[in-house]
């Protein structure tokens, strides 16, 4: 029986990447060795490097004066990378989640961090409105999508400084102006490869202006100058990345992607509002994510989360569970996810309603 895949990262990813990237472990690019152990500098691997480069570029319609860089670290590498090679003097940052607060906190190791905005006060269920943005800051620090509390911004910031965003969780799910912002990253596994892979598309004009030295690893410009091979790459998510980036561009790209995962969230969010047995601790619609969909049992039911929990792994619906923070069910509804797959939860939870 087909499994159901709802983890929140490393998550689901297409089958065609899966496929592909199998195929490269027995025999890449024909050369009778595995992309494990082939060299980085080789002709075959340098040709992947270029085309996910390409083709990231033209996904998202990458302006001129933007570098794409594939960095190790994590996302949380950036936590420190950015303000290492941004923040002068102060640097603003939009608190809504548990990855915004330590991105901010990893910032203030280097200068001033104030906070433009914060959903804190109610437990992080709401995107903060109508904020007044300093106009004195080195640069302002988003987290565009949060997976815990299953929030996310999805209208690029008119922002009077320099834009900097953690896209790790919605990156390719809809499109984005990339002029309105400096600095963009983004973690790979959740819509792009396995973890071990970051991405980075960043205005160069931005970087060189530090009085301070930068340790050669951490500074963007090594990465621009090293063409994303200043050391050993990670190999197997870079090659599992650019299939996906075809498997987009096969897809319809980026806008048809953003249909797709509109349609799919309201498929899963009208019924948790219409189920009596289920609430959606998001109040406000337009606050609420299209990747990573938050609930809970309503007031009265709420002895049979592990009751509900029980029923869907019974029916191959696998990584429900919330983050061990905040309990309850999260569906982390990414790019990969078929539609499908949604209508069996959306089932589920209907067959529960009915036996309950």
């Amino acid at each position: 029986m087909k499994k159901h895949n709802f983890y929140a990262g490393p998550s689901i990813l297409p089958e065609f990447t899966i496929q592909k990237t199998a195929e490269a472990i027995l025999n890449f690019a024909g050369t009778s060795l595995s992309v494990l152990e082939v060299s980085h500098r080789s002709k075959e691997f340098i040709a992947v490097m270029d085309q996910a480069i390409a083709l990231v570029k033209e996904l998202l319609e990458v302006p001129e004066g933007y570098e794409v860089l594939f960095v190790q670290g994590g996302a949380s590498s950036q936590f420190y990378m950015v303000p290492f090679n941004l923040l002068k003097t102060k640097a603003g940052y939009y608190n809504t989640g548990v990855w915004a607060a330590k991105a901010l906190k990893e910032a203030k190791l280097f200068g001033e961090v104030v906070e433009v905005a914060s959903s804190k006060d109610k437990n992080y269920n709401y995107i903060p409105k109508n904020v007044t943005i300093p106009s004195d800051l080195d640069y302002l620090h988003i987290t565009s999508n949060n997976t815990i509390y299953g929030t996310q911004i999805y209208k690029d910031i008119d922002s009077p400084v320099p834009l900097v965003a953690d896209m790790s969780s919605d990156i390719f799910s809809r499109p984005i102006d990339i002029s309105k912002y400096d600095l963009i990253y983004a973690g790979a596994q959740k819509n792009l490869a396995p973890a071990g892979v970051t991405l980075v598309i960043v205005r160069k004009e931005a970087l060189g202006k530090m009085d301070r030295p930068i340790p050669t690893m951490i500074n963007y410009l090594t990465h621009i100058e090293g063409e994303s091979m200043f050391n050993t790459p990670p190999v197997l998510p870079v090659f599992s990345a650019l299939q996906t980036l075809i498997w987009l561009k096969e897809n319809g790209g980026i806008k048809a992607m953003e249909a797709k995962n509109i349609a799919k969230a309201k498929l899963l969010y009208d019924e948790i509002d219409r189920n009596k047995m289920f609430i959606c601790p998001v109040p406000d619609p337009a606050d609420r994510s299209l990747m990573n969909v938050t609930f809970v049992m309503a007031p009265g039911y709420e002895e049979l989360e592990k009751t509900f929990l029980a029923r869907a792994k019974e029916l191959n619906i696998l990584g429900l569970e919330g983050h061990r923070s905040v309990g309850g069910f999260r569906a982390s509804i990414y790019n990969a996810m078929p539609i499908e797959s949604i209508a069996v939860l959306v089932d589920a939870m209907k067959e529960f309603e009915t036996q309950n």
